[in-house]
């Protein structure tokens, strides 16, 4: 290559010059009005956050995961010569609250790089009945239906999640049924071939007590899965999954979440009083008052555990029984991850079996509050559960 410096020097003087000021002066005015625009549409609220307390446990890697991936291959599409045709559907989750639906999706989200839009359902509430902003009876509602229009105008990259729709009107629901065929449209918004998935959560109760029932037309069509349904046969890992959740709301066991899985399974055998379980089979290097400290709230926690699954059971067995069949009123205490958490936090390792059990009872007595005429009742019948109900007295008034 031939190259006369004289005139080499010339262009690269009116290069640095007049080219790389006016590059530099449009990257700031492409980041400007990016950021501008951003602002505008609040992307920023839209960027899913995964909570620091989530921890990806056994049962999210062998149930729930595949249940929503599933579900998301077949709305999104797969690349390649893998893409799907049938690319239409909906996904559908029902659990008692506090089963980690929303932290899931979150993650799922974040993994996969989509915006979140969560539209919260009681605020749009039983008088919803259209997907137009300008038909909402309310302001709460108009921001969530500005909510779904901005979901489906970005199209691309989005994942709409609508939450609690037992709050919501079932002509509300039935509005999504055309996006579980193949004319894959919402509100007039064609979606074929978009990168654009649904999921509805829901809690197998209303907000009066009774229990919620899925439109026909929509359960017909949609992929719909009862948490409390897809454990048949995964009742260790589901059962383990309530030590994993749990570990990041008390000092001494939040340094577990980072290690190794083993370790943990070990060490919630130690603590069971497994025969079979040694002290020098963990990975982890423990000093022993550390160990005797993990141990301990291992004990209690695996103790408040029963109780935690026995209402959780009782929640499922109550919220599936059809009103017409009830011999008592619905159980609506919590056995949830959140409820187990809460719990949990307020372990202490010197505690005796007694002090856990008033830990247990302030707990659900607490929750048992925001209930109502129904308080005594579900408090009996956590009693009951428990075995610690006691005979009435002789003489005592009805209870």
């Amino acid at each position: 290559m031939e190259l006369r410096l004289d005139e080499f020097l010339a262009r690269t003087r009116e290069f640095a010059d007049r080219e790389v000021p006016a590059f530099r002066a449009y990257q700031r005015q492409r980041a400007e009005l990016l950021a501008a625009e951003r602002a505008r549409l609040r992307l920023d609220e839209y960027r899913p956050r995964v909570m620091s307390a989530f921890v990806r446990n056994r049962l999210v890697d062998e149930v729930y995961l595949p249940l929503v991936g599933d579900n998301l291959a077949k709305q999104l599409g797969a690349a390649g010569d893998a893409k799907r045709s049938d690319t239409h559907g909906l996904l559908l989750l029902l659990s008692p609250p506090g089963y980690g639906k929303t932290t899931l999706i979150e993650y799922v989200a974040e993994r996969l790089g989509l915006l979140l839009v969560k539209v919260d359902g009681p605020a749009l509430g039983a008088r919803t009945t259209s997907l137009d902003p300008a038909a909402a009876p309310d302001a709460a509602a108009r921001r969530e239906l500005e909510k779904i229009a901005f979901a489906l105008t970005a199209a691309g990259n989005v994942l709409l999640y609508v939450d609690d729709i037992q709050h919501t009107s079932p002509e509300f629901l039935q509005k999504f049924i055309p996006l579980c065929d193949t004319t894959r449209t919402l509100n007039g918004h064609d979606l074929r071939g978009k990168r654009f998935a649904v999921c509805m959560a829901g809690n197998p109760y209303t907000e009066s007590g009774r229990a919620f029932r899925v439109p026909d037309m929509l359960a017909d069509r949609a992929d719909v899965w009862n948490l409390g349904d897809v454990l048949t046969g995964k009742d260790e890992a589901f059962a383990f999954s309530f030590v994993e959740n749990a570990l990041t709301s008390h000092p001494v066991l939040a340094p577990l979440a980072g290690r190794d899985r083993a370790d943990l399974e070990l060490l919630t055998r130690l603590a069971a009083g497994d025969p079979a379980a040694r002290r020098d089979r963990l990975a982890h290097s423990y000093a022993p008052a550390e160990l005797d400290r993990i141990l301990a709230v291992l004990r209690h926690l695996l103790t408040a555990r029963e109780t935690v699954l026995a209402v959780n059971e009782e929640y499922i067995a109550s919220a599936a029984t059809a009103e017409e069949d009830r011999t008592e009123p619905p159980f609506r205490l919590q056995g949830s991850y959140r409820a187990m958490n809460k719990i949990v936090s307020r372990i202490q390792p010197v505690m005796d079996d007694t002090e856990l059990g008033a830990l247990l009872d302030d707990h659900y007595t607490a929750e048992a509050r925001t209930l109502t005429t129904e308080a005594e009742a579900n408090l009996l019948k956590l009693a009951a559960l428990r075995g610690t109900l006691t005979p009435r007295r002789p003489g005592a008034g009805r209870s």
